[in-house]
């Protein structure tokens, strides 16, 4: 059964288009929203598993330049 989280991402000043435009091109990226308040980008990501999805978030939104943090909440319903 797959696993759907949000996943929120603040990112260095002027680069929030850019990091959007990239994370919404990541395999697994259902939608990449550039949006108001204290993070600037909200997408929704699936996985197999938490296990995947947390890989997923270290290894390819985490390292994607200008992203300073990311918050996960897994979506449960």
């Amino acid at each position: 059964m797959a696993v759907s989280a949000f996943i929120f991402v603040e990112t260095t000043q002027g680069r929030a288009m850019d990091v959007r435009a990239e994370v919404a091109r990541i395999s697994g990226v259902k939608t990449a929203s550039s949006v108001t308040g204290p993070y600037d980008i909200i997408a929704v990501v699936e996985g197999r598993d938490v296990n995947e999805l947390g890989e997923f978030i270290v290894s390819k939104i985490q390292n994607i330049p200008g992203v300073l943090r990311t918050m996960t909440n897994i979506i449960i319903e």
